[in-house]
Order: C-alpha cells, then structure tokens, then sequence
C-alpha cells in the first residue's frame, strides 16, 4: 500500500469568513500530488502544510464558481517565479479554457510550463484520468451550474511474496515479479506450485469520493459504495436556504446508505459560527463522521 494523503487547504464556501479558506484540498498519492479546486489562498496554504509546488502535476475543478477557482491565476504564476517547467493539466468543465485563456495569456505570458485544458463533462460519471497506480472517476452532482465531484481510486497492487516459502522453494530472483503478479511457480523437477502458497493477497484498493457541491444525491450510491472516506459539503447552496437545517442529516444518509468507512463534512456556511452542530446532526444518522479543518492531513488507510 503506498501513501495516500488528504491534505485540507480551506473548506469554506462562497462568503469569506475569518474562518476558512475557500475550497482547495490536495492529495498525496504515492508522493505525486493532485489538487481538487483552487480557491483563493490555495497557495499560501501550499505553503503552509509544506507541501511541494513540483510534484502538481493535475488540478482538477469541480465547477466555474469563484470560491473553487479564484486562486487559480495566481498559482499558475507562482510557478513561474520557482522555475517549474513540467506540463501542468486542469481538468475542468469545457468552459475553463475560454475563461482562464485569456487571463493566462495577459498575466502568465512565457511560461517557462505547458498548460493543458482537458475537459469533464457535467452530469454523468466517467475515467477522466488514468496512470499506473490510480484511476480518477467524475462523478455527478446537483448544483446551480454545472458541477463535477471525483472520486480517486488505486488500483489493484501486486501480491505480497511470502518470504519463508521463497527460501523454501528456492524462487530465483528474476521468477519474484510474476508470482507477485499472479502467476504458480514450476519447478526445476516440473513441480507446479500454487501461487497462494507463495502470496498472501494484495492490499485492498484504497478510495476517495470529493463530493461538493451538490444536494443529496441517491445516483451516487452505487458509484461511492464502500469509500474508504467520502468528503460531502455540509450546506445546500444559497437557492435551497429552506432546506438547510435538514443537509447534515441528508449528507450522512449519503454516507449511511453508501456503506462509506468515513465521512468528513466541509464546505461550510459563513451562517454556522460553529460547525459543531453539523457534526453532531450528522452522527445521529451516521457516527464516523468528522470536520474538515484548514491544515488537516488524513491518511488513508491507517
């Protein structure tokens, strides 16, 4: 099981408060780092929990509202100014290269970095990214314009090779990758030794499910089953004000109904001076539930 990290940057919403930091979190899987939003103040919080500008390579924006992309620009900048020259990909909604084009063109001009716009498209749940440890997924969500979550999956690792049973059947060296890969071992004597003698079985893949912003959900149940942790906004948006009081319960519903190991809230209302009632509204549906919190690191699988 490699590192997987959580890392909160800010979890507040729309109306700044002295509070939170807007939108932005950071994962670290397996020391290469993706950014989910980027709100204002995305990089001095960067700073702040020491992580790594070089080791970004993918930003990927749930939507085009301000408190999840204003930090953007001057992020792109920063970069600039400490030398970073490998491409940097933002995977958003088709409109983000028309908005954030010009603004680079006139306040990043000669990057010394590519900057490279991939589409996701709103409403539906497909892999938008791939490499050789994780699969990213978009996910739908029900907001006022169109909004995309996310959901970070490993992959399936390699077996485990027992030690003891190596020696034993005296397994060259060269043999060791494809037996963790799955396959028996033969014998110098035609010998056929099963591979679950030689293995015990990988580490289950770990899962993380960014759903914000978005009301409940029920088309998300069978896509985030079983999470290892799931982020969910613990608000409704400003048009559905009516129903505030009832979200921390509909969120942990969410979460009940999922099977999801953890829940964390976050995307709080500048209205709640303390989030401590979301939580514990939320644990009377669902009690592994906690708060997100500027400067948070979770690791998963721990």
């Amino acid at each position: 099981m490699g590192k997987f990290e959580v890392n909160i940057l800010g979890c507040g919403s729309a109306l700044p408060t002295a509070r939170h930091y807007p939108s932005t979190q950071i994962l670290n899987i397996r020391d290469n780092l993706f950014m989910i939003d980027c709100g204002e103040g995305a990089q001095i919080q960067f700073r702040r929990m020491r992580l790594k500008f070089t080791r970004l390579g993918h930003i990927f924006l749930s939507h085009l509202h301000g408190d999840h992309c204003f930090g953007l620009i001057g992020m792109i900048s920063t970069f600039a100014l400490v030398g970073r020259t490998g491409e940097l990909v933002i995977h958003a909604h088709p409109q983000a290269e028309q908005v954030f084009r010009p603004q680079l063109d006139f306040f990043c001009r000669d990057l010394p970095f590519t900057v490279r716009f991939e589409p996701v498209l709103p409403n539906r749940t497909e892999v938008i990214y791939e490499d050789k440890s994780i699969r990213v997924r978009s996910l739908p969500m029900i907001h006022r314009v169109p909004c995309s979550g996310f959901l970070f999956e490993e992959k399936v690792g390699m077996r485990h090779l027992l030690g003891d049973m190596m020696n034993f059947y005296n397994v060259p060296v060269y043999r060791r990758a494809a037996i963790k890969a799955g396959e028996d071992f033969v014998t110098s004597d035609g010998r056929i030794i099963p591979n679950s003698y030689l293995t015990t079985p990988a580490d289950p893949p770990l899962r993380y499910a960014y759903c914000s912003d978005t009301a409940y959900n029920e088309a998300l149940l069978p896509i985030i089953e079983g999470v290892d942790l799931l982020y969910h906004e613990a608000t409704f948006g400003d048009d559905a004000e009516a129903l505030a009081k009832e979200t921390c319960h509909s969120t942990a519903i969410i979460a009940r109904k999922a099977g999801v190991k953890q829940l964390l809230l976050g995307h709080f209302s500048a209205r709640y001076e303390i989030e401590q009632q979301l939580l514990e509204q939320a644990r009377e549906e669902f009690a592994p539930s906690f708060l997100a919190r500027e400067e948070l690191k979770i690791i998963l699988g721990r």
